[in-house]
């Protein structure tokens, strides 16, 4: 029996609960000098002065430099997409367009020097109207730049005609809103910057970075910079969580690395947790305006929805989102006619990003939420409205109408396990009861039945594999971990194909010096492709060991198998006689070959669709509008799982953050533009207390698409579980004739509803 799909104890976790993980924070050199940024109080304004004077003279400062000082040009967005006029540079020059940009870097000895000098730069505004409101943004009445002549960038226009929904016997209108979210990972962002001359007279920069992608970030400081990538180093050690907004690619990144050239010294900055909440990109903040139609029997015919993206105020990989949404639109089901378009504008607000799920669980959240209104408007029980639509397994291969080439799917049979484990129609009889009761609790029932694309950009992975003469073995991925247990995982595939002990299995990434190339983590990719990469790195080193045990054992190459139980190398027929990893990798040392190693390149042949079914079960107190979810069951099918415990732990943490969503989260501004949440204060952060034990059922639909079967976890239980919560709160005020209340579902929101509904 192999390691694949057993509860292995994370190779990782020791470490971190006794000594602690190794930060960026942690590394930096003696010497370095310490970075603080002076950030725009308003929301839009005109820089007419910026007088730093007081500030170079404090103590401790080392100098103090605006976007002229750094000689900065407007850049146009990375993404060729986006408008190319929307320019920024990485200090603020003449404009800022949201509280929080950066637009003084201030070099100190010491942190606490640097923010006192921080006080004293004075920065003339000429305040402008700033528009917040996407909806408003739309109209082009306030610009954000003004020389463009409009604030969006990236469209995407209807292409449904008048006679889009003909022949549905009923057709439902629904207008609504995906929250602005901050990621908050537990490490803020950090990074190190030194410049090196080589004995060749090059000068190269070795950048530590809390980041998801360590050769991301390489290729966008060389870049910026102005030097080749392989006169780049990034090192990328532990990293406390990302969920995609750590990219490496920010303002304060750049800025960091340009000082520490200029002044010829490292330099060191880390930012706070309210810096992070206006530095680091938002999530999710979009509108909806949907139409769902069909028969009144249950089946829907059409469906079609503009999605209205919030891009912040500059355009960066959130307002592309969109074109990820539109793949996965019609979710599960089996919907003739699918119409998506979109339009991506600016705002004065702090720029978006992709946060765990990236444009899928805003398309989730559309469908599920008009599957919802089409069940209620035709008195039919959503679950069958549900069933009713689904892609039946044996479609599969099957590519819907927005161009989703979905590998797998058992839709159906994931909606079953998760009605049995709850006993459904015993819950809606004890809703009636409630109602019928004046309980002063009143019970919702929310179904959310998913897909995501896993790997959207069909990105490719490099891993490779080294067998030691001890018989250890050191595995490289250019993936990248940040909590979701890669050491394990990989080492996991690894030990089930040589049969060398996962606890001598070390894997290794992150150092853009030790990893030749990599596509870093995100987009519920590393298992698939990065998995898959070690998978077939290691297959060629057994293929190199058996030529090696050939020799040792006196016998022909074509006759040496290896026991994947043992990691031992004997003659076909004769397991008594062996040799083993320790001897064949020092054989292998020792002669014309060099060693054991192995590297593999795996590009798949598609992505991968992983999906499920969550149902929340929430009480609502008629008193307070209190909304308390009893219980969560998640049924998520990631194809093969190679470590369940794994599995578990990411499907609990996606959980959390989606029903935080649905209930509690978001970054909100007020109408000049100025942050109300801006720290863990006033934003509403989930935590254990207010949330209930998930319970989780395991499916595995493997996917033809990687030899392991695999699909992606990491963004599952966020898409599933937002949808999910909504449905249910919507679900339990639903006799009093409510048919929708906005997210988060605040007491004060749903107290209000309850208390305006008229059935």
């Amino acid at each position: 029996m192999g390691v694949l799909g057993t509860r292995v104890l994370r190779k990782e976790d020791p470490e971190f609960l006794t000594v602690g993980g190794s930060y960026v924070d942690d590394l930096a050199p003696h010497d370095a000098l310490h970075v603080t940024f002076v950030r725009s109080l308003v929301a839009h304004a005109e820089i007419t002065n910026v007088d730093t004077s007081d500030a170079a003279v404090m103590p401790g400062v080392v100098g103090v430099f605006t976007a002229a000082d750094l000689e900065l040009v407007a850049r146009a967005p990375t993404m060729p997409m986006l408008n190319q006029q929307m320019e920024r540079t990485w200090l603020a020059l003449d404009r800022v367009r949201y509280v929080g940009e950066p637009i003084v870097a201030i070099v100190s000895r010491t942190a606490t020097e640097g923010v006192d000098a921080a006080e004293l730069v004075f920065v003339d505004y000429e305040p402008l109207t700033p528009v917040v409101s996407m909806r408003e943004s739309l109209n082009d009445e306030i610009l954000l730049f003004p020389e463009v002549g409009t604030n969006t960038t990236f469209a995407n226009p209807s292409t449904a005609g008048d006679d889009f929904f003909d022949g549905c016997e009923v057709t439902v209108d629904l207008a609504f809103g995906n929250q602005r979210l901050a990621p908050c990972p537990l490490e803020p962002r950090a990074t190190i910057a030194r410049w090196d001359t080589g004995d060749d007279g090059v000068l190269r920069l070795t950048q530590w970075a809390s980041t998801q992608g360590a050769h991301g970030t390489r290729d966008n400081l060389a870049a910026a910079t102005g030097v080749e990538a392989d006169h780049v180093r990034v090192i990328c050690p532990d990293v406390g969580g990302g969920f995609g907004a750590k990219n490496g690619g920010y303002p304060e990144d750049i800025v960091v690395s340009l000082l520490a050239r200029k002044l010829e010294t490292p330099m060191r900055w880390a930012e706070t947790r309210s810096e992070s909440m206006l530095g680091l990109a938002h999530g999710r903040g979009c509108w909806f305006t949907a139409t769902i139609g069909g028969t009144r029997d249950g089946r829907v015919q059409a469906y079609k929805v503009h999605m209205l993206q919030d891009a912040g105020a500059y355009p960066a990989v959130g307002a592309v989102l969109p074109f990820i949404t539109n793949v996965v639109a019609s979710g599960v089901y089996d919907i003739a006619k699918v119409d998506f378009s979109w339009t991506s504008v600016m705002t004065n607000t702090v720029p978006m990003g992709a946060y765990r799920g990236a444009g899928r669980p805003e398309a989730t959240h559309a469908i599920e939420r008009m599957i919802e209104v089409f069940a209620a408007e035709i008195g039919h029980d959503p679950v069958e409205v549900r069933r009713k639509n689904f892609f039946a397994p044996e479609r599969f291969p099957l590519v819907t109408p927005t161009g989703a080439a979905m590998d797998s799917g058992e839709y159906a049979k994931a909606m079953d396990a998760v009605m049995a484990a709850v006993d459904y129609p015993a819950l809606r009889v004890e809703q009636q009861r409630r109602r019928d009761d004046g309980d002063d609790k009143l019970l919702g029932l929310g179904w959310s039945a998913y897909v995501e694309i896993a790997n959207p950009m069909q990105q490719g992975e490099f891993g490779s594999i080294d067998i030691k003469p001890d018989g250890t073995a050191v595995v490289l991925t250019g993936s990248s971990s940040h909590g979701q247990g890669h050491h394990t995982a990989f080492a996991q595939i690894a030990s089930e194909l040589t049969g060398i002990d996962v606890a001598l299995i070390e894997v290794r990434h992150g150092d853009t010096a030790e990893v030749p190339r990599g596509g870093g983590t995100g987009g519920s990719k590393s298992l698939q492709i990065g998995g898959t990469a070690v998978w077939h790195a290691t297959e060629s080193v057994i293929d190199m060991a058996k030529a090696v045990a050939a020799d040792l054992l006196e016998a022909s190459e074509s006759d040496i198998v290896l026991d994947a139980e043992t990691g031992a190398f004997s003659v076909a027929g004769t397991p008594a006689i062996s040799t083993s990893w320790a001897e064949v990798a020092t054989a292998a040392s020792a002669g014309d070959t060099g060693g054991l190693r192995a590297e593999a390149d795996f590009q798949p042949a598609g992505a991968t669709f992983p999906f499920g079914v969550h149902l929340s079960v929430v009480d609502v107190d008629r008193g307070t509008g209190e909304v308390t979810i009893q219980r969560h069951i998640a049924c998520d099918d990631a194809g093969t799982i190679v470590n369940p415990l794994i599995v578990d732990g990411q499907v609990h943490g996606g959980i959390a953050s989606g029903i935080a969503q649905a209930f509690i989260e978001e970054f909100a501004y007020d109408e000049d533009g100025n942050p109300q949440t801006a720290n863990f204060m006033d934003y509403a952060l989930v935590s254990a207390a207010e949330l209930p034990s998930f319970e989780r059922i395991a499916q595995e639909t493997p996917t033809p698409h990687n030899p392991i079967g695999a699909k992606g976890v990491g963004e599952s239980g966020t898409i599933g579980a937002t949808p999910a919560v909504q449905n249910a709160v919507v679900d339990a005020l639903s006799h009093l004739g409510v048919r929708h209340i906005e997210m988060p579902t605040t007491p004060q929101r749903v107290w209000r509803t309850m208390n305006e509904a008229t059935i």
